[in-house]
């Protein structure tokens, strides 16, 4: 029957049931100035004060920005490895410039948000992060500038690529 859980009458299964001695808290309960629950005298406010961090930060404004800004961007970062698969063949099949600096940028950019999920995961301390994000920075524009130097003063990442596997 479906009122019946292991055995149990349905009147069993719906009265409240006193929990075992075993499941009690071994902490003790302190009670407010009323000796009521402990979050009535002050957990109102430390309630709202919850709810305000969850819906956005301090300010309470609800997070549907920062939400809508981190969707659009693992939506990015999507499409750039989708691109990515897309561009490979079109570099062995068309080489050329464009082909070049569409995979300087994507490459560029994907590497760059990879890198930055690992500061984020495993920098921790304001100044760490900080430091850390200025090099990421750094190595995400020195690795730019040096694809766009290889694409115009040598001969490209396709083409480069090419003659590596003709070795």
């Amino acid at each position: 029957m479906r009122g019946e859980e292991g055995g149990r009458s349905s009147a069993a299964a719906s009265s409240p049931a006193q929990p075992s001695p075993a499941r009690k808290s071994r902490l003790p309960r302190r009670a407010s100035a009323s000796g009521r629950c402990p979050c009535a005298a002050g957990g109102k406010m430390a309630a709202a004060g919850a709810l305000r961090l969850w819906l956005g930060g301090p300010g309470g404004r609800p997070s549907s920005a920062g939400s809508k800004a981190a969707s659009l961007h693992w939506t990015s970062e999507r499409a750039v490895s989708i691109l990515l698969l897309g561009l490979l063949p079109a570099a062995y099949l068309y080489p050329g410039a464009a082909v070049d600096y569409s995979l300087a940028a994507t490459l560029t950019l994907h590497g760059h948000w990879g890198l930055g999920q690992l500061v984020t995961d495993y920098v921790h301390g304001k100044s760490s992060i900080k430091l850390a994000n200025a090099g990421l920075y750094l190595l995400s524009a020195v690795t730019f500038a040096g694809l766009c130097y290889f694409n115009y003063h040598d001969v490209g990442i396709c083409r480069a690529v090419a003659m590596l596997w003709s070795l």
